[in-house]
């Protein structure tokens, strides 16, 4: 072994296990090498998982199989294996032997009864079984194994998945995005939310494919990558009802500089976030423990109030820049346009966006 590939103890929740040192970033989803690495940066990634697998357990009348498809270093499986509680039997899978036998070792020594290790081929592996939760976090898109998690997973299962493809996702590399994903991306102020919806479409659209629909709880996007928690449900009128949602955008119709009328998508025009989850998953966050808590939830708070906004945002500075003025704070915003009537929202998609039912016209007037 190398000598900058040294094994190294980590501790991540209530979690111990051993880990290779790898080249990551410190902010980013990590660096692809022959080894599989660890990155905590994606700490609170993995966090949330956590909880996400507690309710879905919580709120299951039978003992479920998760699925942690793409596991390099093993931690989010072994995770869930030993914080969660409840019935449920887990595999960590990954195609690199060191992953595999680092997770046995791993497994050995936390005494884990519920989980076993893989080495396999993640689309074979679905093929072969059923799963209620099944997790996808691969170093760039996800795209690969989507048709075959739809097909796994079981009714009422969840299938979370990564995309750190985000230049793709964002426009910066529009040709890629439409063979990805099938879908026409915008780089533009509101890019973000639109490359969380085109990777919502394409769940949407391979689910329909099996009569199946997708319901989303958990959505949102970091600098580095997107991440979506989506239950999916058997059934043709589901299915139908899911795909009203699939649709083609104007950009006419978004908050934008560009003079311009281009078709955007298809992508899901539907609700990111469930609420009522939501708000369940905060009241779970604060009875553990866990090293990301404050920023987690931040995060899902803002999450929380942005589940009632209507679709895409405006940006406080951006606006400004447009009418020539100097921004407002966001506090003056608000109060400005809720003394008119409106509804105001946070997103987390911009730390000086919003989201509000007020015209345009009615918001450039909050700047005069």
């Amino acid at each position: 072994m190398n000598k900058n590939q040294l094994i190294e103890n980590v501790v991540e929740g209530g979690t111990n296990i051993l880990v290779y040192k790898s080249k990551k970033s410190k902010k980013g989803p990590g660096l692809k090498d022959d080894f599989p690495f660890y990155n905590p940066a994606m700490e609170l990634n993995r966090d949330l998982s956590i909880l996400i697998c507690q309710w879905l357990i919580d709120n299951s009348k039978k003992k479920l199989n998760i699925l942690d498809g793409l596991a390099a270093s093993g931690i989010r499986g072994l995770r869930i294996a030993n914080e969660v509680c409840g019935e449920f039997n887990i595999i960590v899978n990954d195609w690199n032997p060191k992953a595999y036998d680092l997770a046995k070792k791993n497994i050995k020594n936390l005494n884990l009864k519920n989980i076993v290790a893989f080495n396999r081929n993640l689309n074979s592996l679905l093929s072969d079984n059923k799963y209620d939760y099944i997790d996808i976090d691969p170093f760039g898109s996800p795209v690969y194994f989507i048709d075959s998690a739809i097909r796994s997973i079981c009714n009422e299962g969840i299938i979370a998945c990564t995309a750190t493809d985000t230049a793709a996702l964002c426009g910066t590399y529009p040709k890629v995005c439409l063979r990805r994903y099938g879908a026409i991306s915008y780089h533009s102020i509101v890019m973000k939310e639109i490359g969380l919806r085109i990777l919502l479409g394409l769940i949407c659209r391979e689910a329909g494919k099996y009569d199946k629909s997708i319901k989303p709880l958990v959505c949102y996007c970091t600098d580095h990558y997107f991440r979506i928690y989506v239950q999916i449900l058997n059934g043709t009128g589901r299915a139908n009802d899911s795909m009203k949602n699939f649709k083609i955008i104007k950009s006419k119709n978004l908050f934008s500089p560009k003079n311009e009328n281009i078709d955007i998508g298809p992508l899901w025009t539907g609700k990111l976030e469930n609420k009522k989850i939501i708000t369940k998953l905060i009241t779970m966050l604060f009875e553990r423990k866990l090293n990301t808590k404050k920023e987690l939830w931040k995060l899902l708070d803002l999450l929380e109030e942005e589940a009632d906004a209507p679709n895409f945002f405006y940006t406080t500075d951006k606006m400004a820049s447009l009418l020539k003025k100097s921004p407002p704070k966001m506090e003056v915003v608000f109060e400005r346009l809720k003394q008119k009537g409106y509804i105001v929202y946070r997103t987390h998609f911009n730390s000086t966006g919003f989201k509000t039912n007020a015209t345009i016209s009615e918001i450039e007037k909050v700047y005069k």
